[in-house]
């Protein structure tokens, strides 16, 4: 039995992905057994910043976390500047966390957590450039391939992938965290 089967796994993203932060966690969920189920702000197809089309299982509108045992969060500049203009995205990421359950970013995936307001005192790590941002919305910030705090796991950048995809797998098999909170 793979590790992961009976677990279901929201990817969060839009347009202008980054497509190995998505396409890897995916296949990694994937072959592990879990059901994995894209989620973006329109039910139309998404491309990634170098072409990978995935298509959209459901709505941010229509989502709902409590139908979710984690939730991932590809980056790409141009797909966490409009995530985190759409408040079902922000609302359906909030809800991981007040829900305990796994939430994993990668790059400039973390700018929507900013949005959710779900950062103060967590430690994590981003694309080096978000650091600011993510301190000024109460993360302790560290440059580091992975980071695991209570549930939330984040990386840098693709060069990350084989660390976060272990840490991201691990965490889903732990369930949910109690000191995964807003």
């Amino acid at each position: 039995m793979s590790t992961l089967t009976g677990k279901r796994v929201a990817f969060l993203a839009t347009d202008g992905f980054e497509d190995s932060e998505l396409t890897s966690p995916w296949g990694a969920l994937a072959d592990a057994g879990a059901e994995v189920v894209m989620v973006a702000p329109a039910s139309d197809p998404i491309s990634g910043k170098n072409g990978h089309e995935q298509s959209v299982d459901i709505t941010s509108a229509e989502a709902d976390a409590g139908t979710f045992d984690a939730l991932v969060l590809p980056g790409g500049v141009v797909n966490a500047d409009h995530l985190r203009l759409d408040a079902d995205a922000v609302r359906f990421t909030r809800d991981f966390f007040a829900q305990h359950k796994p939430v994993a970013a990668i790059c400039h995936a973390a700018w929507i957590l900013a949005e959710a307001d779900v950062l103060g005192g967590r430690k994590l790590t981003s694309y080096p450039s978000l650091r600011t941002d993510l301190v000024n919305a109460g993360a302790v910030w560290e440059d580091a391939e992975v980071i695991v705090d209570a549930g939330l796991v984040s990386s840098r950048t693709p060069d990350d992938l084989p660390a976060f995809n272990a840490k991201v797998i691990e965490e889903i098999e732990e369930g949910p965290h109690a000191a995964q909170t807003v």
